[in-house]
């Protein structure tokens, strides 16, 4: 989020909690439910996904034409590109198996809390861990080459 448009602030609030009302509401905040999806028994977390692609389609198409200037954050539009390398590889994979173990994606976890999931704050926890250290590990490895860089 962007300091520029502070006034924005209690809409991106609300707009965090219509999110997790709606994931609350369609259940997809309940592991078991993420987990019977995965084990394909349940594919109601398949239309909940191809909803919202759907509507992620939609708003990167319209967006961009319907305002010049920026969105809400006072950034410009555009695509950021991200090449396919073994970090992206690795960190899917890892996001993946997170997934898997605990039932839940990021955004449903903090929704899980409010219906009352305490449990999900050792899958929460996982997530702050492994964040922390994917930004150490970055740091280290942008500091090895640019210390290379230095001696060439």
């Amino acid at each position: 989020m962007s300091d520029r448009h502070p006034a924005f602030m209690p809409l991106i609030f609300v707009g965090g909690l219509i999110f997790g009302f709606g994931l609350a509401f369609s259940h997809m905040a309940r592991p078991e439910v993420v987990l019977d999806f995965l084990q394909f028994e349940d594919f109601g977390l398949l239309f909940v996904m191809f909803g919202a692609a759907i509507v992620s389609g939609i708003a990167f198409a319209v967006m961009p034409r319907l305002r010049d200037s920026a969105p809400l954050t006072g950034d410009a539009y555009g695509r950021r590109l991200k090449s396919f390398d073994r970090n992206v590889l690795f960190g899917g994979a890892i996001f993946g198996v997170g997934w898997g173990l605990s039932g839940i994606c990021p955004g449903a976890a903090y929704a899980s809390l409010g219906i009352g999931n305490v449990t999900i704050l050792w899958a929460l926890a996982g997530m702050f861990l492994g964040a922390y250290l994917q930004g150490y590990w970055r740091s280290r490895s942008q500091a090895r080459d640019t210390t290379a860089a230095g001696a060439d």
